[in-house]
């Protein structure tokens, strides 16, 4: 059974044959845009009946809050806006723009909701705090005397899911598109890697490209594919009055709500209206997961008594105390009562982001996971572009399919941070903030060693990253006092380890960096096609260059060693790069990482040689040994890869070996550097020196959307040797209207930590990416992207509410001849 018969010609003009399987919001606005672009074959299954067939979608409260920490997922939120606004059924709107309001009742709420406002004023939403008696104004049901104030988002609303998957539906079958009800997805066919079709109960529908878009069914179309997708199915309590007095004739039933949506996320809480009476949902309630794989069929759900296989029985014992706080929010409940509830379904991930992409096991098969209607028509804009062009004009490496780690992809792994992103959905979150379950789950073989020193751990990629030791505490130098905000999970101790770093000789457990190995006959080729810089070098020369995109955006920076003819050590940054180099390799060429069944020590400081040469018998002086090379040798009784690098500006060296080694490799530095005063440092003054140097941080800095001459990398670019991906969009590049720019904050005890508005001539410029203290320049240094500015341009960088000063300054902030580094 086929979708549709065509000629070869009209074939190619409609495209490849797609299959998407779900037709909720996300697989609705996926088909609208893909047949938008030209792709007209475009086949939806769906399990239960159109256009409301019982998923999240169907149960959906469609809040859309744009704003949040993550750039991207407002981006998504902004496109869902405005194209839900432009959509019409029956001479509805599919969005009902009537704002947001977040209400603060606590001093750290309010706090938050400033740092929320700067995160608006970045991200280009329309958003402004009010008082609790302008809240008032806006939501009368709300006593006045609970709330601090608010967060008022006047274009965000309350999508209209349903309508809005039927009117893209429309459109999408006006151009080609097939949706079919009542179509059980049994199976997915492939054949030498790829695939070819989609089983279902009712025949079998060949495909090009496959996209599983089913919601909290994600993981058992996956299970088909043999591809895993870590998603969480939970459950989340969702309740509506009777009819209340106070909303009686306020709203027309057509459009049911007028006042903006409210978050009292203090209590985990959120409220809208349906014409006179008040929706209500909770997270306040304990994780209540749900087996993708037990979930009945629609028709089965209905035989239980059930609405739709998404709508779970409501539980009384987990409401009452939310009821308690939406009687104390808003006085009108303290009469009411619930007239329904239940607990709806829907998906988490491990960080709570989309998973988005195609898988490199199964090419053809796509993802489109996770996805709340929130973010829909974004993230369907996004895997469209992705799918016809290629590319996403989004960064997307937060959604990347390929962004977990193998040790973050176990069931028990995904449950449990799954459901802690469920508890911590209105939690307020430092930056630096890690969660505190399954740990510790990756550690490198010095573990034991900065537990005696007394680590302070804060966790990355699965990884116990020490940021700082409580050995240095009597080290600790004279720095200014931090906010109350900007002093969780750091310590004074970070400049003391920053200083001897500068002074001594440090040692850093730089073991997390992904390393990989790419060997073969065919190496220096692919890498040379791969990166952005000249790899055509003797061995033992490292060469720092970019994975670019076709269109010239930096998909990652690589610090590359030829160790040997045809073998590459390269440092990496993620997963993704993994996965990026492995989809183009040819076959004589492997790519394989390394990184668990390695280590590394960065030894940094002036007396950095004076540590390691009596190890050795290898020369290490800089006629020896020189800047940006690499030398297998031995310190003592262990086989080392030396390579001169320092990303905190100073002299000295990443040391890698083996894992069994690592500890041997430790001990032995520890010992020999105790005449020189040696300490082991963290990552906070990590962080300080390789700010202070201008040393970019990709994903943080730089990604996709940034090319290499406005991210000032284009040192890393060599335009006078052969092709390579992206050179040539970079011919074509006009002249940057963007840069990112260090400054420098005028105050020197103030301080930020990215993500926050940066005012040019009083408005919203451009954003912070990166900042931290720079303990040598005695001044907080931070990164931000705005046009192009002089050296000396007063800005404003706004923090928690307030305009602090800062100066764009001349890069490197330090040490600007590299006399440090290359001595």
């Amino acid at each position: 059974m086929s979708s549709t018969s065509s000629t070869p010609e009209s074939a190619a003009a409609r495209g490849p044959r797609v299959v998407v399987i779900g037709a909720g919001i996300v697989g609705c606005s996926l088909a609208d845009e893909l047949t938008a672009r030209g792709w007209s074959d475009v086949t939806v299954l769906e399990q239960g009946p159109l256009p409301a067939p019982g998923g999240s979608t169907s149960h959906a409260p469609g809040l859309v809050f744009q704003t949040g920490p993550s750039k991207t997922l407002t981006a998504f939120a902004r496109y869902t806006v405005e194209k839900f606004n432009s959509l019409e059924v029956d001479g509805l709107s599919c969005f009902n723009p009537v704002g947001g309001l977040e209400l603060a009742t606590t001093e750290e709420r309010w706090a938050d909701l400033h740092r929320k406002a700067g995160w608006a004023a970045s991200w280009g939403v329309r958003g402004e705090l009010v008082s609790a008696a302008r809240c008032k104004e806006l939501w009368p049901l709300v006593d006045e005397s609970k709330v601090l104030g608010g967060f008022h988002t006047p274009d965000d609303g309350l999508a209209r899911a349903v309508l809005a998957c039927r009117a893209q539906m429309t459109r999408a079958q006006e151009r080609g598109a097939t949706f079919l009800e009542r179509h059980t997805v049994t199976g997915i066919e492939q054949e030498d890697g790829r695939v070819t079709g989609v089983v279902t109960d009712r025949g079998t529908f060949p495909a090009d490209h496959v996209v599983s878009a089913a919601g909290f069914w994600g993981p058992v179309i996956g299970r088909m594919a043999g591809i895993d997708i870590p998603l969480l199915p939970l459950a989340h309590q969702y309740a509506k009055t009777k009819p209340l007095p106070a909303l009686e004739g306020v709203n027309d039933p057509r459009t049911e709500a007028s006042k903006p949506i409210l978050r009292f996320q203090d209590r985990d809480l959120y409220f809208r209206e349906h014409t006179d009476r008040i929706g209500i949902g909770s997270y306040a309630h304990k994780p209540l997961p749900v087996d993708p794989f037990a979930v009945p069929g629609y028709d089965a759900a209905r035989a239980k008594n059930m609405d739709m296989p998404s709508s779970y029985p409501f539980t009384e014992e987990d409401w009452a105390p939310s009821w308690e706080d939406c009687r104390r929010l808003l006085p009108a409940l303290r009469d009411a009562e619930i007239e329904e509830g239940f607990n709806g379904v829907f998906s988490f991930t491990p960080d709570g982001m989309p998973v988005l992409g195609e898988s490199r096991d199964l090419r053809g098969f796509w993802l489109a996971e996770a996805v709340w209607v929130t973010h829909s028509a974004g993230v369907a804009k996004a895997v469209a572009e992705w799918m016809v062009d290629g590319r996403p004009s989004l960064d997307l490496h937060e959604c990347d399919l390929t962004r977990f780690e193998d040790a973050q992809r176990s069931p028990a792994y995904v449950h449990d941070r799954g459901a802690r992103q469920f508890v911590e959905v209105y939690d307020v979150i430092h930056p630096l903030q890690t969660m505190e379950q399954p740990r510790p789950l990756r550690v490198s073989p010095f573990y034991a060693r900065q537990q005696e020193l007394g680590a302070h751990f804060l966790e990355g990629g699965g990884w116990e990253r020490p940021h700082w030791y409580e050995a240095n505490a009597d080290l600790a130098a004279d720095v200014p006092e931090r906010d109350a905000w900007a002093a969780r999970h750091w310590s004074p101790i970070a400049a003391a380890e920053a200083r001897v770093t500068r002074e001594k000789v440090a040692l850093y457990d730089m073991t997390p960096l992904r390393r990989l190995e790419v060997t073969g006959r065919g190496a220096l080729d692919f890498l040379q096609r791969m990166t952005s810089n000249n790899l055509a070098k003797k061995p033992g020369a490292v060469t720092y260059t970019l994975l670019l995109n076709e269109d010239g955006g930096i998909r990652s920076d690589l610090t590359v060693a030829r160790l040997a003819p045809d073998r590459f050590q390269v440092g990496a940054n993620s997963p993704t790069d993994l996965d990026w180099l492995l989809r183009h390799a040819p076959d004589d060429v492997q790519v394989r990482d390394i990184t668990s069944g390695t280590c590394c020590i960065g030894v940094w400081g002036p007396l950095a040689r004076a540590l390691v040469q009596p190890l050795t018998r290898d020369d290490f002086s800089h006629e020896g040994f020189g800047y940006f090379r690499a030398k297998q040798t031995h310190l003592g009784h262990v086989p080392v890869t030396a390579m001169r690098l320092s990303y905190v500006g100073e002299l000295g060296w990443e040391l890698y070996t083996t894992a069994d080694l690592g500890l041997r490799l430790w001990d032995t530095l520890w010992e020999a550097g105790q005449e020189h005063g040696v300490i082991a440092a963290g990552r906070s003054a990590f962080n300080s020196l390789r700010l202070e140097k201008g040393y970019r941080s990709w994903g943080h800095d730089m990604t996709e959307e940034h090319t290499p001459y406005e991210a000032g990398v284009g040192f890393a670019v060599r335009m006078d040797r052969g092709d390579f991906v992206g050179r040539a969009a970079l011919e074509a590049l006009p002249e940057p209207r963007r840069r990112l720019t260090a400054l420098l904050l005028d105050d020197p005890a103030a301080v930020v930590l990215g993500k926050e508005p940066v005012h040019v001539d009083g408005a919203p410029a451009g954003y912070v990416t990166s900042a931290s203290y720079g303990y040598t320049l005695g001044r907080c240094v931070a990164y931000a992207w705005l046009p192009p500015l002089e050296p000396g341009t007063g800005v404003h960088v706004e923090y928690f509410g307030e305009k602090v000063p800062a100066t764009v300054a001349e890069e490197p902030l330090f040490d600007p001849k590299m006399t440090r580094i290359r001595r």
